[in-house]
């Protein structure tokens, strides 16, 4: 049996995630952070609360927008004082997308990276990329440079639809 200080340590941890929940990726207003695994850890400290974030790429134009939005969300589920700290241990690869964040992805029109895909090579295979729209792999891309540095750009010659895809990482 949890003592009262284990209980009320839970019901805070609980507080924490649940406030994660509601922060979302600028870029990808669908996902969730905790979709998205960039939250790397969540500890209490003597000051307050510590959030460790691992961006998707190292100059993430977004990271400074969601680093003040999780920084609000903790802060006003649990009134601490939060610090959130930016970490590139453990690496960020697309593996860490929830099953629950990829199919978001799917809904929203943007092709999820293959379940499990982490790049295996210097340059990451956009080839036979299925469709959102209409599950196809008839796919051709057109450019490897999208909205951002996460995804590419691709046409499905089936439906005739561009279509961007988060890349495996």
């Amino acid at each position: 049996m949890k003592n009262s200080h284990e209980a009320k340590s839970g019901e805070r941890v609980d507080a924490i995630w649940a406030a994660l929940q509601t922060v979302t990726d600028p870029e990808i207003p669908v996902l969730s952070v905790v979709d998205m695994g960039i939250i790397a850890d969540v500890r209490e400290s003597d000051a307050g609360v510590v959030v460790d974030i691992t961006p998707t790429f190292a100059a993430c134009p977004a990271i400074a927008v969601i680093r003040e939005q999780v920084r609000e969300a903790v802060h006003g589920a649990t009134g601490a004082d939060v610090t959130v700290n930016i970490v590139f241990d453990p690496p960020w690869t697309s593996a860490r997308i929830s099953p629950e964040g990829r199919e978001k992805l799917l809904a929203f029109g943007v092709a999820p990276p293959r379940d499990g895909s982490t790049r295996t090579t210097d340059t990451p295979d956009l080839r036979r990329v299925t469709c959102p729209h209409c599950h196809s792999l008839e796919t051709d891309v057109e450019s490897i440079f999208g909205p951002t540095l996460c995804r590419s750009i691709h046409y499905c010659r089936s439906c005739l639809q561009s279509f961007e895809h988060f890349k495996p990482v």
